[in-house]
């Protein structure tokens, strides 16, 4: 059946941080008639009745490790993937495992709707050759400190008590990335140790969130 498109597409943003999925539901808010966020998942399975759930990978498993059908559940909704590591078989990987889609975090808030519309009309979405992924799309902790995101996420990882070897098998990531990434998260937190990093980290929002918001769409008739 095609897609209606008089009717926003019903979204959910999984991810185990509040506020990174919020900072991407305030993203598209102003395209509220295209894109309906109807729920926000930090660390529990979606509820909603949902045509698409966008699943944010900072500081989460990726790759194989997806579980798509847990994500899905019963429910018919596609899954795109929303991430800035970009590596060509990673995306393939997600693509075979069932994703419908699988979005660069360098895109703006125009381009995430445009593909989140064609992943609802049966269209595969996977990044161009030469997608941008440093500009920066949402919110997340550690961003008003100077941190990248990836410098984020490897500190996040770091707060949830991954050892660098599972921090480079979580992100996919050389193990001299991840060395590179703590080195220069250290600086600009003022960290010297593993232990003063962890405990930054849990002071300043890089814990997981256990939070589920579900919205009522208004345009439910």
């Amino acid at each position: 059946m095609a897609p209606d498109h008089n009717t926003p597409i019903r979204l959910a943003i999984v991810n185990d941080y509040e506020m990174v999925v919020a900072g991407v539901a305030a993203m598209l808010a102003p395209h509220h008639e295209r894109v309906t966020v109807v729920e926000l998942d930090s660390g529990l399975p979606v509820v909603s009745n949902v045509d698409v759930i966008l699943y944010d990978t900072f500081g989460q498993v990726q790759g194989d490790g997806v579980d798509l059908q847990d994500l899905v559940r019963d429910s018919g909704a596609k899954v795109v993937i929303f991430s800035w590591n970009l590596q060509p078989d990673l995306v393939e990987r997600a693509i075979e495992h069932g994703a419908a889609g699988y979005l660069s975090k360098g895109v703006g808030a125009d381009e995430i709707v445009e593909a989140l519309e064609q992943v609802q009309a049966g269209k595969v979405v996977v990044p161009a050759e030469h997608e941008p992924v440093d500009r920066g799309a949402g919110v997340w902790p550690g961003r008003e400190f100077g941190l990248t995101e990836r410098e984020a996420e490897v500190l996040a990882l770091i707060t949830q008590g991954l050892s660098n070897q599972e921090i480079a098998e979580r992100s996919y990531l050389s193990i001299n990335s991840v060395k590179t990434y703590i080195r220069t998260a250290y600086r600009k937190i003022g960290a010297t140790r593993r232990s003063q990093a962890v405990v930054w980290g849990m002071k300043h929002g890089f814990e997981p969130d256990r939070l589920r918001v579900v919205e009522t769409a208004c345009t439910d008739q």
